[in-house]
């Protein structure tokens, strides 16, 4: 991928559509704590920005997998494929954690598609399509560009996860919004160091 025609591209890749207000060395395998289980059963007690967060941060998380499936499989770094894995291991597990607490709630698992609906809660931080797209065709500075688009994605997840831990009431949620913010942010820290050394 052509990195002049890519830095543009990146520098959009965080799209606010209207909600949400470090770690161990690159050359190590991931750490356990990055792929944890979210807990499989969450408390009745929830309010709306319980809800919100959830619904969410579910198509977050589909995003963040499909980012990590073309890390693992074009990056030339054995370290960027190793921690591709280690996010897609935990994203999909924390998505089908999410999944059936907002359905044993009796919610939707989808939030409204009016951006509107979304406008108090700050933004819902997401990676453009058009950014996935462009990484999906490969090219000599893929490994470059992934940790970019990764960096940049799992830093909206560390805002909604703030503001869930400022907002929210079920105890669960906070939980794994809490983890969100420890793990993403050693992933962050994973993820620049990877980028200083490419």
């Amino acid at each position: 991928m052509n990195r002049a025609t890519l830095v543009p591209i990146l520098l959009g890749a965080l799209v606010f559509a209207g909600c949400a207000s470090p770690g161990p060395g690159p050359t190590a395998p991931p750490s356990s704590s990055n792929r944890v289980a979210a807990p499989t059963a969450a408390g009745a007690d929830h309010n709306d920005a319980d809800v919100m967060f959830l619904q969410m941060m579910i198509p977050h998380h589909g995003q963040a997998v499909e980012i990590a499936r073309l890390a693992k499989t074009k990056a030339t770094r054995k370290e960027i494929r190793e921690l591709a894995a280690a996010v897609e291991a935990t994203q999909v597990s924390e998505a089908e954690s999410m999944t059936a607490w907002l359905r044993a709630w009796g919610k939707p698992t989808e939030a409204d598609s009016d951006p509107n609906a979304h406008a108090h809660h700050g933004g819902m931080p997401a990676t453009s399509k058009d950014v996935i797209d462009a990484l999906a065709k490969g090219g000599p500075s893929f490994d470059r560009d992934a940790v970019n688009v990764l960096t940049g994605h799992q830093h909206g997840a560390v805002e909604m996860a703030r503001t869930e831990l400022k907002d929210g009431r079920n105890p669960q949620a906070k939980q794994l919004a809490d983890r969100i913010v420890q793990s993403r942010t050693a992933q962050i820290q994973q993820l620049l160091t990877l980028l200083g050394q490419s």
